[in-house]
């Protein structure tokens, strides 16, 4: 086949049937056509040459054409494609290195095996084209729904014709009871697009907890608008749901908004899902009240916030625990997802059996240690003691006010105390420096003997040791692994030692040893304050 008169316009003419068939530029489809036609061209004339080829974008006349580059006399290596200064000057004046000399040449005859070889170039350029734009396409609609026709089934996954291309729905990514045939209708949200060998992929969802805030944001202007905002969703595809909401403006109730007149609003989700049963929820930033509303519609006691372990203890009246903890523990899973934290269902009779085992043990520590009688404890007890600590160095009026407490009395429980602490020191003092704990770290200042015994039995025994220690090592902390928090022991955690503290100690011990300037200390703590105060300007601004 050779590039003549009659067939020129036909090669644009093509190019552009091409581009509207596969929506992308003529031009991309012009540049493969140049290249397999120089890729042709080279089969003919020398691989070694370097052959080009232009094709006109109005007349369709493709110019062969033959690029030579002048090169330094000792760099000269393919005769076909580079030549030295001496010969350059056979064509140009004054030739320098690195000029180019460009020839035309005759058109080529393109052969069979030729012709097929530049068809399988055209191909390879308009598919790379055509994946290219749909990955430019969709990877901006991430995050968004998006409608689509089933096409097939493989191996549990579907496939879905989505306009431009395909996306897949995983069988992870179904919500459970739904089978689909072809031609169906379906409804999807974009979780992900990523740029495969074989073309870019769109993976779909519709168990994504976004997916049912499309949904709503689609229902219900006032989401849409910004004036009800999603703050959380928390989904088990296809049986339950709930979802927290606020609103921005004190006239409209987010929850009645989502739910519509008559329930037309959510009912237009629930219809989608499946009927899936959505509980809608006042968002709260005080996180027991949000948390009393997300167990609905259980009613809760009592809520006990553990803040540190991100821990959380609902007490129920006996009657609710059922429905608080839900069908398989469903209703307490979404409400942990919902607010983020581990919650524990207890009854007011559990919670009770609990207060009065915790009052026990400390009525017995408090006769066992200041050798009192039962009663004399449990007032004590009762007055909210709950160590040694606190009966020792508490100010003296607090223990007067207990009834049949005089001043002497007050004294001698204060002197009993101190003395059994003062014993307990000396006993995990000693053991201390059996196990090998020495005075580097005796006489560091913000440790107790009893935190000392507890360091050296853990193999901490100098202040070396301690200034090498994390601060989670020594009052522990959670850690998530699996989705799952994962607790870890501190070794002084049983002191209440809280993380901060930790800290200090750790930070204190390396600048005694030399191992840290206490002046970067000082900056960083400068500069955390100054990125505090101007985080809070900003939220004040907003």
């Amino acid at each position: 086949m050779a590039i003549t008169s009659a067939n020129q316009l036909e090669l644009l003419q093509t190019a552009e049937a091409v581009a509207r068939e596969k929506m992308i530029d003529p031009d991309l489809v012009v540049q493969a056509m140049e290249e397999s036609l120089a890729r042709a061209a080279k089969s003919r004339y020398g691989s070694e040459m370097d052959i080009r080829v232009s094709i006109d974008r109005k007349t369709g006349r493709a110019t062969f054409t033959r690029v030579r580059t002048v090169v330094e006399d000792d760099a000269l290596e393919n005769y076909q494609a580079e030549l030295t200064v001496a010969q350059a000057k056979q064509f140009l004046d004054d030739p320098k290195v690195g000029d180019t000399i460009v020839d035309e040449v005759p058109p080529v005859e393109m052969g069979r095996i030729a012709a097929q070889s530049a068809k399988q170039v055209i191909l390879q350029k308009v598919r790379e084209a055509e994946r290219d734009r749909q990955f430019e396409e969709f990877k901006d609609r991430v995050g968004t729904i998006i409608n689509g026709q089933v096409k097939r089934e493989e191996y549990g996954n579907v496939i879905v014709d989505i306009g431009r291309g395909e996306g897949i729905l995983r069988r992870n990514e179904k919500i459970g009871r739904e089978s689909y045939r072809p031609n169906d209708r379906i409804r999807c949200f974009i979780k992900d697009v990523r740029r495969e060998t074989r073309g870019p992929q769109v993976f779909l969802s519709r168990t994504a907890p976004e997916f049912m805030a499309e949904l709503f944001k689609m229902e219900v202007p006032e989401i849409y608008d910004g004036i009800i905002e999603i703050k959380a969703v928390a989904r088990d595809p296809g049986s339950r749901a709930k979802i927290a909401v606020i609103s921005y403006d004190n006239s409209i109730d987010p929850v009645g908004a989502c739910v519509g007149m008559r329930g037309s609003r959510v009912q237009a989700v629930v219809n989608e899902l499946q009927g899936e049963k959505i509980d809608i929820i006042p968002w709260n930033e005080d996180q027991a009240t949000f948390l009393v509303n997300a167990l609905q519609p259980a009613e809760v006691s009592k809520v006990v916030i553990d803040e540190e372990a991100g821990k959380i203890e609902v007490v129920v009246p006996d009657e609710q625990l059922s429905l608080a903890i839900g069908r398989r523990g469903q209703n307490v899973r979404l409400a942990s997802q919902l607010t983020g934290l581990d919650i524990d269902i207890m009854t007011e009779a559990e919670e009770s059996q609990r207060r009065q085992a915790e009052f026990e043990e400390r009525t017995r520590l408090f006769m066992d240690t200041l050798d009192l009688d039962e009663f004399f404890a449990q007032l004590l007890v009762s007055e909210g003691f709950t160590n040694l600590e606190e009966v020792a160095y508490v100010d003296l009026d607090e223990l007067l006010v207990i009834e049949g407490v005089d001043e002497d009395t007050a004294g001698e429980l204060q002197a009993r105390a101190r003395d059994h602490l003062e014993e307990q020191n000396r006993k995990a003092l000693e053991h201390a420096r059996e196990l090998g704990v020495e005075d580097s770290l005796v006489e560091f200042e913000g440790l107790t003997p009893q935190m000392l015994e507890a360091l050296a039995e853990d193999g901490i025994k100098t202040l070396e040791d301690f200034a090498t220690c994390a601060d989670w090592e020594l009052a522990g902390g959670w850690t998530t692994v699996d989705g799952q928090r994962v607790k870890d022991d501190g070794i002084l955690e049983k002191f209440d030692m809280s993380l901060e503290e930790a800290q200090t100690l750790v930070m204190t011990a390396r600048v005694l040893l030399g191992w840290v300037d206490p002046t970067e200390i000082e900056d960083d703590a400068e500069d955390e304050a100054d990125a505090e105060e101007e985080e809070g300007e900003e939220e004040a601004g907003a």
